[in-house]
């Protein structure tokens, strides 16, 4: 294969350098990307790797196949080592392990896209049963290194026995996916897969945010063994274990609005309502004084209803954001609700809420008037009016809120039919585009003239 070196912006692929061939223009069916910052010492065993399974797909399955290193600025001798061993090297400026990926895969020409830690702790070979599951029509497939088997050496124990299964679990929990190794570097997709996810994270969490929103699209997630080795890299890791495993929690959990915010809203607007209930019962048989309900709880309650409701409408707003984004389905509900739920509906229950709790508290007025002024027998009617005044307003502006988030519509809801607008640099679908259909033998791996 000729050597090609490219920055993550360059999507011409013009030669940079005295040593550097030019393109070869033959097909390309797969690409292997390996994310790679101060690598000399394990990139030999990682392009090896790569290049044996490049040639078993060859041999199964006809596929031609490159090799790029997405470097991400080593200081080292990692780039003359990639270029040496016939690599191509992208040189990504914007640092992190999903900008270096993220820059791999914007310069990849195969429509299948294997990515793969350039530490020579994964046998790319492994891989070759993972291109197999995406021709077999999967869109994101797998490594589990707890089915394949994990070396003596090869992973601290906090992350084999606390941190990867826990954040595993959870991730199987909250997204109903049902994978063994959710933090597998070793995976591979479609590049139709990729144009679909719309991945934005630069750190570890990019391997969270692949997976999770591979779910929530309803994609199809395959699982193959792999195996994990000691790494070759005679230097510390770049991982820090409790420091990304917060990332990637925190990355699980603003992707959940359902368990993180609607789970809790409902929880406390239950307690919130069963402690009101329990109130009226004990106020309506008379018992106002001896009752298990006292002002404090009233107050609570009070206290709980507008927290849950704030937590509802925050949990709506996750959702819509999703939705826009493009990384969400609609839900199975949404289509019902969108013929009632519109910025002049909520404006209108959020007019109503308010009025009455507002009419409630003029009606605690008029009772405290009439009894001089004294002290009054239950906090109740207060408490109810001033939770009503507080639903209103929080419910009205949340419908300016969803409506911006909507797309400045007022039927926020209902499918605007317009395009997607992207951040600032954001990539389109155009700057990945499909790798040739057809197979051609591997290109002969050589260094640059």
């Amino acid at each position: 294969m000729g050597t090609r070196a490219v920055t993550s912006h360059d999507h011409t692929r013009l030669p940079k350098g005295p040593n550097v061939a030019v393109v070869d223009p033959l097909p390309i069916d797969v690409s292997i990307v390996l994310p790679c910052l101060n690598e000399a010492e394990a990139l030999p065993t990682a392009i090896a790797s790569a290049q044996a399974a490049l040639v078993e797909l060859h041999r199964r399955a006809g596929l031609s196949g490159e090799i790029l290193v997405a470097d991400n600025g080593s200081t080292d001798a990692s780039r003359g080592i990639a270029a040496e061993l016939g690599a191509c090297v992208v040189e990504v400026a914007e640092r992190g392990y999903g900008a270096a990926l993220m820059g791999g895969f914007r310069a990849a020409r195969g429509r299948y896209l294997v990515m793969g830690d350039a530490d020579g702790s994964y046998d790319f070979r492994d891989a070759v049963a993972m291109v197999e599951a995406l021709r077999d029509g999967a869109d994101l497939c797998m490594g589990s290194r707890f089915r394949g088997g994990i070396a003596r050496g090869a992973m601290p124990w906090k992350n084999r026995y606390l941190g990867n299964p826990i954040l595993t679990g959870l991730l199987n929990v909250l997204f109903q996916t049902r994978v063994s190794d959710a933090h597998c570097g070793l995976r591979a997709l479609t590049k139709g897969c990729l144009k679909q996810l719309n991945l934005r994270g630069n750190g570890m969490e990019f391997a969270s945010e692949m997976v999770v929103k591979a779910a929530l699209k309803k994609l199809m997630i395959a699982e193959v063994p792999a195996t994990l080795s000691p790494d070759r890299r005679g230097r510390s890791p770049h991982l820090r274990p409790w420091r990304d495993g917060w990332r990637h929690l925190r990355f699980l959990l603003m992707l959940s609005p359902t368990w993180l915010f609607l789970v809790p809203a409902g929880i406390l607007m239950a307690g919130a309502l069963a402690i009101f209930g329990i109130a009226v019962v004990t106020t309506l048989l008379g018992d106002t004084a001896a009752g298990p309900v006292g002002s404090n709880w009233l107050i609570l309650a009070g206290a709980m209803l507008g927290l849950g409701h704030n937590a509802g409408l925050l949990a709506a707003v996750a959702h819509l954001f999703g939705r826009r984004e493009g990384y969400r389905l609609p839900g199975r509900h949404t289509a019902a609700l969108a013929r009632w739920i519109s910025l002049e509906s909520m404006l209108a229950l959020g007019a109503i809420s308010f009025l009455a709790g507002l009419a409630v508290l003029f009606a605690v007025l008029g009772y405290w008037s009439l009894n001089h002024f004294g002290p009054l027998d239950s906090v109740l009617p207060a408490v109810f009016g001033t939770s009503l005044m507080v639903l209103g307003a929080q419910t009205s502006l949340s419908g300016f809120l969803l409506s911006v988030i909507g797309g400045h519509e007022a039927a926020f809801l209902a499918p605007s039919g317009r395009p997607v607008r992207r951040m600032p640099g954001e990539l389109s679908a155009d700057a990945f585009p499909e790798g040739p259909r057809t197979a051609s033998p591997p290109r002969q791996q050589r260094p640059a003239a």
